[in-house]
Order: structure tokens, then sequence, then C-alpha cells
């Protein structure tokens, strides 16, 4: 959970849903339906969430509104970057992974700066639906919210977008890649 000290100055947030509002307009397709106004005045009800979204912002995610869930009343914001956020790459999934890791630890792990975002990791299903929205991962790959029977067992999944494909495997939790990161969820 995000400190409630952790909200923009006035003219962040005012940068912050400008860009938000470009990026809306210029990718229809992703919110058929949705109206701006609606989801400008959640955001602005809730300045904790407009910080997260600009950590995904500040970070490379590049978020954006991808639908509405009616039964609990929340726009969902994922990371709509062509690649997997810049600046959350070279992590392992988990703080039991990175605590394994004897030698070459990386700089954190993916669920820690998650939550430190106020986000989660998009799920297997988070992540096909995106990839109905544009092509995704092309040469980068993304963590995924890992069942936890995969990982009681030292794995984790990511997913990638090759050959036309979209491809959810796995690998060791403690492995990272510089070409690995995770891709956001908001619920707004």
């Amino acid at each position: 959970m995000n400190n409630p000290l952790e909200v923009l100055a006035p003219e962040q947030s005012d940068d912050l849903l400008t860009s938000l509002l470009v990026r809306f307009e210029q990718n229809m397709q992703r919110h058929a339906g949705l109206v701006w106004a609606d989801i400008q005045a959640k955001l602005i009800a809730q300045p904790v969430k407009l910080w997260s979204l600009n950590e995904m912002e500040r970070t490379g995610g590049e978020p954006d509104v991808v639908g509405y869930d009616l039964q609990t009343n929340h726009y969902l914001f994922f990371d709509c970057s062509a690649e997997s956020p810049k600046g959350r790459r070279s992590l392992c999934y988990d703080r039991a992974s990175w605590e394994a890791r004897k030698e070459h630890k990386p700089t954190g792990n993916a669920l820690d700066i998650a939550a430190a975002m106020g986000i989660e990791l998009l799920s297997e299903a988070d992540y096909r639906v995106l990839q109905t929205l544009g092509t995704f991962d092309t040469k980068t790959s993304s963590w995924l919210q890992t069942p936890p029977e995969i990982r009681s067992l030292g794995g984790a999944i990511f997913g990638d977008c090759r050959y036309n494909r979209v491809f959810v495997y796995h690998n060791g939790a403690e492995s990272y890649y510089a070409a690995r990161g995770f891709r956001g969820l908001l619920r707004v």
C-alpha cells in the first residue's frame, strides 16, 4: 500500500492527466465506449492512484485505460509500452527468490517494486487481454502473477510475443534478465 503522503504536486498531476488524455485519445481501440471525463473524475478523487500512475509512467510503462470492471466500479489501467517497461527490468520475481540468490543479486524483485508503486503484476489472463489490444513484448518479456502451485516449486511465469503468437512459460523465480521486466495493473 502506498504511503498516503505520496501524492503529486498540482502541476505534476496536471501534466500526468494531460499525458494520459493524449494517450487515451491516440489509442481509442483500447477502451471503446469509455469516457475520459468519467475516468479523470475518479483519478482526481484518488490522489494516491494518480501517484501510482505517475510511477508507472516514470518507469516507462505508458499506462492506459484498457477496460472497466462493472462489478467493482473500477477502471483498469495496464502498462501499454511496446516493450516491458525499461525502468522495471533485470529483476527476479519476488523477495524469496531475491534472498535465495547468493551471487549477482539483481537490484530488486518485481513483486516488491509493484507493491511499492501501489500496483499489481498482470495475471496471465490480463496479459492475454493486453495482447489483443496490440503487439507487446516482441523483444522483451514480462513477469506475470504466478500461481502458488508453480511458485512453491521454485518457478515463476512470464509472457512475451514471438512469431505473432503470445507465449506464457516458466523460469526459476530467482532468474533475471536485462530484457525481462514486469507490467502492472492499477484499479481506479
